[in-house]
């Protein structure tokens, strides 16, 4: 019997959203729709421009709005990232658990949790500026095994990578995965980190993945072909299932040897934060709960158009559980 559908490993970010206009961006001397790692005076720095702003605050992260998603659904998640001992690692904390999701976690002391100021502009841009905080003190001594065996599936942000310490966690979390039969899903996260560390990631595609979630960029990036449905297929020669996804044109899941192209939604785009977490987090939930690879992929094409129509990365309007059911009666 498992407890949890997904245990997920990622970086513990407050996300700390607001809608500028492109000024602020210049002011700050910003690249539009880039996300950048930044020490705290920066941050403080971001923060203080956008002070009087509406500001949304919710627990985030790549690998934490992914599993927020999953919940959402009716799925049972847990997390592991690291928090500091303030009050904004005690907000992450509180907000994950009201949500139903197992998190057990340490503070750092001494270490700031980690934020994420994702300003948005009028054109659905993001521009995302990340202190990582305490959440880059985690690492393989923080990972055991109890929640991992009693899960389905692993869930591995990319963003980890880059890290020693936190490399080090993402690797024995995998290896504890394998060793108790459990499935080990990863996200490439960014185009950059591709183009930083394709060996490596190539080296987990042909290893421990069983489902790999990339966007059209890193796919082309990693193989190096322009196809994205070659760039699908050559991926899968070594990995069991992938999920591509291709922004408003829907995605491409390939599974059994098989390509399942998945259309898109169109909607109104207001803020693109949190897509690819929201795509990652509804396919999860639908093949952990029973449904066929074509139909997670329909639920989630729909769930990362909702979205991306909306402010943050939470859904405002749930999907509701005749909605949900809908997609499991659709054709094989």
């Amino acid at each position: 019997m498992t407890k949890y559908d997904v245990f997920a490993l990622g970086n513990a970010l407050v996300d700390i959203q607001a809608r500028v206009g492109d000024a602020i961006l210049s002011e700050l001397e910003l690249d539009k729709g880039v996300m950048t790692l930044v020490d705290d005076d920066r941050q403080a720095a971001v923060l203080k421009a956008v002070d009087g702003t509406p500001l949304n605050r919710c627990a985030g992260g790549s690998a934490a709005n992914t599993v927020v998603a999953l919940a959402d659904f009716g799925g049972s998640a847990a997390f592991l990232g690291k928090i500091g001992q303030d009050e904004i690692g005690d907000f992450f904390l509180d907000d994950m658990r009201k949500l139903g999701i197992g998190i057990d976690v340490e503070p750092t002391e001494g270490v700031r949790t980690g934020t994420c100021a994702i300003l948005i502009t009028e054109d659905a841009q993001r521009t995302m500026l990340t202190n990582l905080g305490a959440s880059a003190t985690l690492s393989d001594q923080d990972v055991t095994d109890d929640m991992i065996r009693q899960s389905k599936y692993v869930y591995v942000e990319g963003y980890l990578l880059p890290g020693d310490g936190t490399k080090q966690a993402a690797y024995r979390t995998m290896e504890l995965a394998k060793q108790h039969g459990v499935k080990v899903a990863f996200t490439a996260s960014d185009p950059f980190l591709v183009n930083m560390i394709r060996d490596e990631i190539w080296d987990l595609i042909t290893g421990p993945v069983d489902l790999f979630f990339c966007n059209e960029e890193e796919a082309k990036s990693l193989t190096g072909e322009e196809d994205p449905i070659v760039a699908a297929g050559k991926i899968h020669e070594h990995c069991e299932n992938v999920a591509l996804t291709l922004g408003p044109k829907g995605s491409i899941i390939m599974h059994g040897g098989e390509a399942f192209p998945i259309e898109g939604v169109v909607v109104d785009a207001v803020d693109t934060t949190g897509a690819g977490d929201m795509y990652a987090g509804a396919m999860l939930y639908g093949i952990t709960s029973g449904m066929n690879w074509r139909q997670a992929g329909h639920l989630a094409s729909h769930a990362a158009a909702r979205i991306v129509s909306q402010m943050g990365a939470r859904l405002g309007q749930k999907f509701t559980a005749e909605e949900i059911e809908s997609f499991g009666k659709l054709p094989v």
